[in-house]
């Protein structure tokens, strides 16, 4: 089997398309090779993000708009840019939005912040003239049936560039939650109704593929595991983690077989994502695999496939959707809420996501699971302070998913040390009230926490994924 990294083999495929009014070439001779020179900007500029482009060329007419349709439907991409140069007619853009099957986006980005009105001419002019056929597009798109956005701007204005990058972001993630492959391994933690997952219905809300696996398609990888193999995952453990003392060495040995055997799981079956929980009796092989999980799940996570435990489909998700925004996204629950300090502490026994850690992350012996069999090491450590999003994903009673998001800001203060994964997260707003809120949106028991202010981001992958997004705020 060919094997990718994950986080670059599933880059969004972004059609290109530009165009202008074709009578105005043979009226201002100057006026086409000037655009165009902005349309090859708009393609260096494009090409800078972690994205495959596809460009059609420039377009002077509606048939050209209609073979750049056919191109960019052939060519399956996640989200199609329109660069409306100067004045073009809905009927040039139209067949592209219609026919090419995926979300588009509309840019207006004129040469310069503003023309040197003493000296220009017509020709000039209609070179900033890209924002006078925005209300007609969003007119026929609306009359058509397409959603409408769009950015405007200058050619070398960081802002619209921003807001074009959140848009390709989001297209990152239409296309790893459309095309990805999504481990799910072992059984249901028992009892948790809310964690329970209709695998067509992840397919049927987000697209992808559901690859269900055994404990033991980990076990027989596990078992031939080499030595070398062992003392190399080792060596990589003491250099990402701290180990405190309380570390057993077998336990070690034990989770770095385990993690080099989860590297072969995630390899053999090519998954974005992977789900897991086993409870197993008596210290039994599968029971043993289970406890062994947490250093390989976290650094799967670090290399942006999320992993994570109690069989939290829909979690591993929404944290593989915080990791395509740039933004890590950790395995979350509610731990604790402090009316003194004004915070509500949150995180989880577990993996956890080691590249957004506030400090080097902490390995720590493990003799009690709360509420689960097992022993082994355990991962510690704080998500990075400053501005955190929890991002998640519910279900609704029509199966329907939405997203939940809030923001707030991971401040310092006291930390239980049980290996953990624990921060203190302040709302701006009384804890217990927040907590009544967000428990409120429909999220469930876990979700991904993210560095930064993520909700710009999220609004933009729900206006291209078509799911909901519950902001929810006090």
């Amino acid at each position: 089997m060919n094997h990718r990294t994950p986080a670059v083999a599933r880059k969004p495929r972004i059609g290109l398309v530009a165009g202008g009014l074709g009578a105005y070439w043979p009226q201002f001779p100057d006026l086409l090779p000037q655009l165009e020179r902005s349309a090859a900007r708009v393609v260096e500029r494009m090409r800078a993000f972690d994205a495959e482009i596809v460009d059609t060329g420039f377009i002077s007419d509606a048939q050209q708009g209609a073979e750049a349709a056919a191109k960019l439907r052939a060519a399956d991409c996640d989200l199609i840019v329109g660069f409306l140069t100067t004045y073009m007619t809905a009927s040039m853009l139209v067949p592209v939005a219609r026919r090419s099957g995926a979300p588009v986006l509309l840019i207006n980005l004129q040469p310069t912040p503003s023309m040197d009105h003493a000296t220009f001419d017509t020709g000039q002019w209609l070179a900033y003239c890209g924002a006078c056929p925005l209300p007609e597009m969003a007119n026929a798109f609306e009359r058509v049936g397409v959603e409408f956005r769009s950015v405007s701007g200058h050619l070398e204005d960081e802002r619209a560039w921003e807001r074009i990058g959140r848009w390709i972001r989001a297209a990152g993630v239409r296309s790893v939650l459309g095309n990805g492959r999504h481990g799910l391994m072992g059984h249901l933690y028992p009892g948790m109704y809310d964690v329970s997952t209709d695998l067509t219905m992840v397919t049927g809300n987000l697209g992808g593929h559901m690859e269900v696996l055994e404990f033991d398609d980990l076990r027989v990888r596990v078992e031939k595991v080499s030595d070398d193999e062992v003392e190399a995952k080792l060596a990589e453990t003491r250099d990402v983690f701290d180990l405190d003392g309380s570390v057993v060495e077998e336990d070690l040995r034990w989770a770095a077989r385990v993690s080099v055997g989860l590297d072969a799981l995630v390899a053999d079956f090519d998954l974005d994502s992977l789900a897991y929980y086993h409870r197993g009796l008596d210290g039994e092989t599968h029971e043993r695999l289970g406890a062994g999980m947490i250093l390989g799940a976290s650094l799967l996570t670090a290399r942006s496939v999320p992993t994570c435990g109690e069989y939290e489909l829909r979690t591993s998700l929404a944290m593989l959707i915080a990791d395509r925004l740039g933004a890590g996204g950790s395995f979350t629950e509610l731990q604790a809420l402090d009316f003194t300090a004004g915070v509500v502490e949150m995180g989880h026994d577990g993996p956890g996501h080691l590249a957004i850690s506030e400090r080097k992350p902490l390995l720590r012996g493990l003799g009690v699971y709360h509420g689960k069999r097992g022993w082994g090491v355990s991962v510690e450590f704080d998500v990075r302070h400053g501005p955190v999003t929890l991002v998640g994903l519910g279900q609704g009673r029509d199966g329907s998913y939405r997203l939940v998001a809030a923001e707030g800001e991971v401040v310092g203060g006291p930390l239980l040390e049980i290996g953990n994964t624990t921060s203190r997260v302040d709302f701006g707003c009384d804890p217990g009230e927040w907590t009544d809120a967000w428990s409120a949106s429909g999220v469930g028991h876990h979700w991904a926490l993210a560095t930064g202010r993520l909700l710009p981001d999220l609004r933009a992958v729900a206006g291209l994924t078509g799911i909901d997004l519950v902001e929810v705020s006090v």
